[in-house]
């Protein structure tokens, strides 16, 4: 029997939201140039970065079907295996196990995705060195 307590994982920190749009490009240019936000960076296929004092807000124009209807929530946290088995013991249903999404400069970013009650699509990101 093991009697060590549970660790005491919370999310707090959010990392990235994603927003569904239409159009890149005019997306671009309104949070860019019309709301002044700091742009980080354009991915394929139809992705865009910005800066918002420390959270990533991601423009997704493949979800444009989802426009208008609601953004992803990534919690940022620093193990994400260990964060992953805590939450699904404790019933939280994931899509899939976290997996690596992109290589990126100095880091790995591995992501895990899951649902709220209500369906709303929620997110674990890490950054992995």
């Amino acid at each position: 029997m093991n009697n060590a307590s549970p660790p005491n994982i919370g999310l707090d920190q959010i990392g990235q939201i994603a927003v569904p749009v239409t159009d890149i490009e005019r997306a671009i240019v309104f949070y860019r140039d019309t709301l002044g936000m700091r742009f980080l960076f354009k991915a394929p296929p139809g992705l865009a970065f910005f800066d918002c004092g420390g959270v990533r807000l991601m423009l997704d124009e493949p979800a444009k079907d989802n426009a208008g209807q609601g953004s992803i929530i990534y919690y940022k946290v620093d193990n994400i295996m260990q964060t992953f088995e805590t939450l699904a013991a404790r019933g939280v249903k994931f899509e899939s196990k976290p997996h690596m999404i992109a290589k990126m400069q100095g880091y790995d970013l591995w992501m895990a995705f899951f649902r709220d009650p209500d369906k709303n699509l929620l997110a674990l990101m890490s950054e992995v060195t």
